[in-house]
């Protein structure tokens, strides 16, 4: 879009990009592969280093673009303020679906004239959330939260019409966007479910924590945080017993057979790797908690895999040079692990062509956004998803139909636990629309 205006519109900017830091890098790359001819001043940095850039380079006639993350354009407001920006730009704008946070009473400062949000999340049954960004776009024409919360007193065929009426006022600004429609060569994607057995250590660090949990699991109306908690120490049991502090015997070699053999899907991982392996395929693996990357790290070292590795705490030039490293022509790096929150977001490795989901998200979209690090544009080989579930787990229930806690609504009241089995009981809420893409009239 910015490479249009400039070349047919004679538009050049300035314009201002936010994003997240984990995906200031990739941006800085993907204007650098579509359109070197704009000048892009990457505006981050320690406090000095800020100062050095607004003092040096952040000055009329000095570039065309100002690509930077939320943390900075709320602590550097008063200097990026002082510019009329053509274009104000936010990605993974659903940030800002809190009128009252800091960042959109921020951003609504800046003089701009057009302004585009960009999310691949959808919006969670909650219309507050969707006028809360059609009022950032247009603020005087989404002036009122009143008018869309009407919906949620509507009943029947009343409901009905309303959202018919919402869908043809929210049309001119929505744009949804889809990679079968941008690139029509993408390779197919396949998911395929992998169900793995419970080991014995397994089985009993999971029972373990049930019995110790005895008296909140029958409660009638048990506290939602405690519940919580059982849930993700069953979580960790299907995982990795080694999860648990205690259970790994010291005495024995920390790089021995004894890790794949105790945990069920790492050992369905170990016979699966090496088969992949031999087809040249690379292999992403992404787990939400950052012990098991741990243990992963572990097991890669044993098994001789060359691999790369980043979570939440990994800061963002160790980030983009693990995936220069990735993505680099020839490279050997064979696994790449990663955080689903903190490496699902806006990451370019499509030089991988398997991904693994060692264990899955409450949110379904999470997972789909993980995928998305392989099957995307650019990508030109068929991706394999391969989901590791525990039978007879909780982890059942994530997957299930009636499982995903972004498309249904958890009674938690009236969750049931037994030993074999953990299972929700949830009613469907509707969702009339779910932006991806917003964006003003031009």
């Amino acid at each position: 879009m910015l490479g249009y205006l400039h070349t047919f519109k004679n538009i050049s900017g300035p314009h201002l990009v936010v994003v997240p830091k984990s995906t200031l890098g990739n941006w800085m790359n993907e204007f650098k592969r579509w359109f070197p001819k704009l000048r892009v001043l990457k505006f981050y940095g320690s406090k000095e280093e800020r100062a050095l850039i607004r003092e040096r380079d952040l000055q009329y006639g000095k570039f065309d673009v100002v690509a930077t993350s939320y943390e900075v354009v709320i602590r550097e407001k008063s200097s990026l303020s002082k510019f009329s920006w053509e274009y104000l730009i936010i990605d993974e704008a659903h940030r800002i679906k809190n009128e009252n946070s800091t960042l959109s009473q921020i951003v609504r400062i800046y003089n701009t004239k057009c302004r585009l949000l960009i999310t691949g999340t959808p919006l969670q049954n909650n219309l507050h959330e969707l006028w809360a960004l059609l009022n950032f776009l247009l603020p005087d024409v989404f002036s009122d939260a009143n008018v869309f919360e009407t919906f949620t007193n509507a009943v029947g065929d009343e409901k009905q019409e309303i959202i018919n009426q919402l869908h043809k006022v929210l049309k001119p600004f929505i744009l949804r966007r889809l990679k079968a429609e941008v690139e029509r060569g993408l390779p197919r994607k396949k998911e395929l479910t992998v169900y793995c057995k419970m080991t014995r250590s397994q089985k009993v660090t999971y029972q373990a924590v049930l019995k110790n949990n005895v008296e909140v699991l029958n409660a009638r109306k048990g506290e939602r945080t405690k519940l919580l908690n059982i849930v993700m120490q069953l979580r960790k049991a299907c995982n990795h017993p080694y999860l648990f502090d205690g259970v790994e015997d010291k005495t024995l070699d920390p790089f021995g057979e004894h890790l794949v053999e105790q945990s069920g899907k790492l050992t369905l991982l170990d016979k699966l790797l090496p088969r992949l392996q031999s087809q040249s395929s690379r292999v992403l693996i992404f787990s939400q908690m950052t012990r098991l990357l741990d243990i992963l790290e572990d097991y890669c070292a044993m098994r001789s895999h060359l691999y790369c590795r980043i979570d939440g705490q990994t800061n963002g030039e160790v980030r983009d040079q693990m995936i220069e490293d990735y993505n680099a022509p020839g490279s050997k790096h064979f696994i790449f692990l990663l955080s689903t929150r903190a490496g699902g977001l806006g990451i370019n490795l499509t030089s991988a062509d398997i991904v693994v989901l060692y264990d899955s998200d409450w949110n379904p979209q999470m997972d789909l956004q993980a995928q998305d690090r392989a099957h995307r544009i650019g990508q030109t080989k068929p991706v394999k998803v391969f989901r590791l579930i525990t039978e007879s787990t909780i982890g059942m229930s994530q997957t299930h139909p009636f499982g995903g806690l972004a498309r249904w609504t958890t009674h938690t009241n009236s969750l049931s636990l037994s030993l074999s089995f953990f299972s929700f009981h949830c009613s469907r809420l509707p969702c009339p629309f779910s932006p991806w893409l917003l964006l003003p009239c031009i």
